[in-house]
């Protein structure tokens, strides 16, 4: 078999968390030695979507006519666009009917999780297609414990051994829980916050632009860098705060969980048939909340628990995903 793998728009989602997946798919193919192309011209068997742009709904439209199999990557959701980028609430519904439209054309779908998996049978138009969850995966060979890169981020950014670094990543936008990080800085001003991620300002609403204009001396936005950087912040750091509102899945939790990186996420939906508080992650709901968990495990008084991470992160082994995308595509044809 040969996969064509098309993604519309990279220079807009290649630094989003959509762009890091298709990596992975890239990634999780070669490891399974499965034949991929990612040019539109050549030929192939079937067509690995992972876009929702008018152009990719085209080329599916085309592919379906041609008698190519289909598989839809469905990255995306109503209730992971909303609270994003502005305009995003009040046209979330026009975005639902769309993404049902291009969701269509799949023989089958493939969704991050089951969360997302019920989400999206429960749209008009997707009750009766077959769909798969698939974890986005995490590399075990880029993500991984390396006690050299703390001193490598440290010096980098300019924070002693002894200072206390919790990092987050996102984009400019509500839903990654930008403002309660920023919130968060202000209220802990004993420890230093470093926000890795990037999106135009003029793009996010009102609160995002106001909340990162006028940060607090302890938080740095540090923009968008390469993975390797951000594997070493993961190494150096002493907490990973994932204050997100909503997701398909969250690959960040997953490669800070790689790296044994102590990590504090929100509990959502998303994360609640695998993730347990105080069992193999620490959660929380409430600014009150994320506040008080954050002392107790820089202070050590919640039991680290990072040693329950590895069965997490090895059932979602980038190998092990592509051995599922091969069961799939074998499945499909």
């Amino acid at each position: 078999m040969k996969v064509l793998l098309y993604s519309e728009g990279l220079r807009i989602i290649g630094k989003s968390g959509i762009g890091k997946a298709i990596e992975h798919q890239k990634t999780a193919l070669t490891y399974e030695g499965i034949a991929y192309t990612t040019d539109r011209r050549d030929d192939y068997d079937i067509l690995h979507i992972n876009t929702w742009y008018p152009g990719s709904y085209l080329l599916a439209r085309h592919a379906k006519r041609q008698g190519k199999k289909i598989v839809y990557h469905a990255h995306s959701t109503e209730e992971d666009y909303r609270n994003g980028f502005i305009f995003a609430n009040q046209t979330s519904k026009l975005i639902k009917w769309w993404l049902i439209r291009c969701y269509r054309l799949g023989d089958v779908i493939i969704t991050p999780t089951v969360y997302s998996k019920h989400l999206l049978e429960s749209y008009r138009g997707l009750k009766q297609k077959k769909i798969y969850a698939v974890s986005n995966g995490v590399d075990p060979e880029q993500f991984r414990p390396i006690p050299e890169e703390r001193s490598k981020f440290r010096n980098m950014h300019g924070f002693s051994d002894k200072d206390k670094v919790i990092i987050g990543i996102g984009l400019y936008i509500k839903r990654k829980g930008i403002l309660d990080f920023v919130e968060l800085a202000r209220r802990l001003p004993e420890y230093h916050f470093i926000w890795f991620g990037y999106s135009p300002l003029i793009t996010a609403t009102a609160p995002v632009r106001k909340a990162v204009r006028t940060k607090p001396d302890n938080l740095t936005f540090a923009g968008y860098v390469e993975p390797e950087q951000i594997r070493a912040a993961m190494n150096g750091c002493d907490l990973f705060l994932f204050p997100t509102l909503e997701e398909t899945e969250g690959i960040p939790v997953m490669e800070a969980m790689a790296c044994h990186t102590p990590t504090l996420i929100r509990d959502i939906p998303v994360f609640a048939d695998y993730l347990w508080d105080g069992v193999n992650i620490y959660k929380a709901s409430s600014i009150d909340e994320f506040e008080d968990k954050i002392t107790k495990i820089l202070s050590g008084r919640l039991p680290d628990i990072t040693g329950q991470y590895d069965p997490v992160t090895a059932k979602r082994d980038i190998h092990n995903i592509g051995k599922q995308l091969h069961e799939i595509y074998q499945n499909v044809l």
